[in-house]
């Protein structure tokens, strides 16, 4: 970072004037709480691959908690809507909706932002390019109530329910309503969660201490559409919360749920870890979840051991669930295998003792079968990599697997709280993912990166170490099928830079550059300090021909965490910032000077002027 400070006024208009020029080519257009906007998606929209849905753009600046609702209404198409972070990858999305809003094919979605940062919000047709003119609304949302005690219903009981404004919230933003009843250890339960209104998620837990912690959940129960069949055996006696809600934000609407005597556990046959069995759904079977035929399986495993799962069959859409030796679900998958119906799960045992395995069809069917139980190679020790090292490697089958059956290379590195690191992965042969994560324990991503390099499908993830440490770096395609050469190289970033000062009335000059600090979304900033009274308003100006400029203003807290009071993208023009904040007490504020896509560097010039 190059920055230097000159303590003169000078006009902003001037500046502006100054360095104005062309400006960057941008795909969004800010979008602001209270803005209502009329568009219309036609000829020259973004359009998805192989012409899926067009689509316009709208950058949403937000702060951590900040809860919005959008609404798109249209008479020429089906609406769709659609938010993720800035940078994010399209699965990686925060929340969808399409009919949300309960009136015929038009769009209400909620969302709750889980950091400071930009979020891209899409509206687009629901498939396909022939669109039309639409209209596009944002509101901010207050602040949740507490949520109410809840209904109470009893084994036996059908009770019909709404979700509707007005009804508890979920950190996501999304509705809900709870039902409470008292069981037996043992006690074998089965919920079902019906409505023709949205597409119902069914939960159950425990509320401790007003927390709700979840310990099973159903989203479309097989042979039941997209309602939701969950069976549960309750570990200990005592009351359980049966949680009913939409799985879109957003989504509400009518349901009924019902509470029933759970069937008898199916008759498991044994099977070890490496044993492939032929098997066949009949009428004879026992019933599973939803009063599904299925078969089930008990093995043995220990603590930490990885087994992979394979159900195939030519004969129907299959199905797998593992549950622990309660026949509690543990986990599921539909179409994780080969060739489309076929299923696949990888699970780490999280105890030794007995699991058991339900094979069955997603819809009714019968049909023969075969399964298979292996135990995946356990992960390889990763390897050292040092800071400043670059090397070249190749995932192939006898690499390590993860959860979601990617070929992977795990690389070992120390560090110190505070440092600033940045992995870059560059592959001809599949799209890269990078993951860092502790090298204590079982592996948890603290940071992922999938295309920040800006070049194409490559990958570039920087992260700031939390603690002293060792930590791991996994090197892996986006996709299970990747394979291939690639290059990797970790750099050390060095101590983030310290904030320099800047006083109101002045104008500072700076060089964004890729050793400058980086934003939770990998974008570069320089920050300045500024010491404010309460209720002094300012004027904040960031200009630049090279970047697309992106101003903010916070404060550290307690913790020594950046909270954002504001910010914002192109008020002034598409890629200059204009920003206007009144300070809410006495205090030093940060006021950080930054780019609106991440990986963008060069000059900028910065104004603070005091407004009367």
């Amino acid at each position: 970072m190059r920055r230097q400070t000159i303590l003169a006024a000078v006009s902003s208009l001037a500046l502006a004037a100054a360095v104005a020029g062309p400006a960057f080519a941008q795909e969004t257009r800010p979008l602001a709480p209270g803005d209502t906007i009329e568009g219309e998606i036609g000829e020259g929209d973004a359009t998805a691959p192989e012409d899926a849905y067009r689509y316009d753009a709208y950058a949403i600046t937000a702060v951590a908690g900040q809860r919005f609702e959008a609404v798109m209404r249209s008479d020429a198409f089906d609406t769709y809507l659609m938010v993720a972070a800035q940078g994010a990858p399209e699965e990686e999305q925060l929340a969808s909706d399409d009919d949300g809003l309960g009136e015929g094919t038009n769009s209400r979605l909620r969302f709750t932002a889980p950091a400071d940062g930009t979020y891209i919000l899409q509206a687009r047709t629901l498939t396909g390019i022939e669109g039309g003119a639409y209209s596009l609304a944002l509101t901010e949302r207050p602040a949740p109530k507490a949520p109410p005690e809840p209904g109470r219903i009893a084994v036996g009981d059908t009770t019909a329910g709404e979700i509707a404004d007005g009804d508890a919230e979920g950190e996501d933003g999304g509705l809900y309503e709870d039902w409470a009843f008292t069981g037996r250890a043992g006690d074998r339960v089965q919920i079902a969660l019906d409505s023709e209104a949205f597409d119902p998620i069914v939960r159950i837990g425990r509320v401790v201490d007003g927390v709700f912690t979840e310990l099973a959940s159903n989203d479309d129960g097989p042979d039941a559409g997209l309602n939701s069949r969950l069976i549960f055996a309750l570990p200990d006696a005592g009351e359980y919360v049966i949680r009913a809600a939409p799985l879109n934000v957003g989504a509400s609407g009518a349901y009924s749920l019902t509470l029933s005597e759970g069937p008898p556990p199916i008759e498991a046959r044994n099977i070890r870890i490496g044993e492939t069995v032929r098997g066949e759904l009949t009428d004879d079977d026992g019933l599973g979840a939803g009063e599904i035929h299925a078969d089930a399986y008990r093995f043995s495993g220990r603590e930490g051991q990885r087994v992979r799962i394979d159900m195939t069959s030519t004969a129907f859409d299959t199905y797998l669930e593992l549950q622990d030796e309660n026949q509690v679900s543990l986990a599921s998958d539909d179409d994780g295998g080969p060739e489309g119906t076929n299923s696949r799960l990888i699970f780490t045992l999280p105890a030794t003792g007995t699991y058991v395995v339900q094979a069955r069809a997603f819809s009714d069917s019968r049909g023969r079968y075969s399964l298979a139980i292996s135990e995946v190679e356990p992960d390889k020790p990763p390897q050292p990599l040092a800071f400043g090292a670059s090397l070249e490697g190749e995932i192939g089958d006898t690499d390590s697997r993860d959860n979601d059956d990617r070929g992977y290379d795990a690389f070992v590195f120390e560090g110190r709280e505070g440092q600033r690191v940045r992995a870059i992965m560059r592959s001809g042969d599949f799209d890269t993912y990078l993951q860092i994560g502790n090298a204590e324990g079982e592996f948890t991503p603290l940071a992922q990166d999938d295309d920040g390099l800006g070049e194409g499908t490559d990958s570039r993830l920087n992260f700031t170490l939390p603690a002293d440490g060792s930590y791991v770096l996994r090197a892996s395609p986006l996709g299970s099928d990747g394979k291939g050469l690639y290059a990797l190289e970790l750099t050390d970033r060095g101590p983030q830079p310290r904030e320099g000062s800047l006083l109101v009335g002045s104008t500072g000059y700076g060089t964004l550059t890729e050793t400058d600090a980086t934003a939770e979304d990998n974008s570069f900033y320089d920050a300045y300090r500024v010491t404010l009274k309460a209720d002094e308003k300012l004027l904040i100006l960031m200009v630049s021909n090279e970047v697309d400029s992106y101003v903010s203003i916070g404060r550290t807290n307690d913790e020594g965490v950046f909270e954002g009071l504001a910010a914002d993208d192109d008020s002034l023009s598409d890629t200059h910032a204009k920003l206007e904040w009144t300070a809410p007490e006495d205090g030093v504020y940060e006021i950080r000077a930054g780019t609106f896509q991440q990986g963008q560097t060069g000059r900028y010039a910065l104004i603070v002027e005091k407004k009367p």
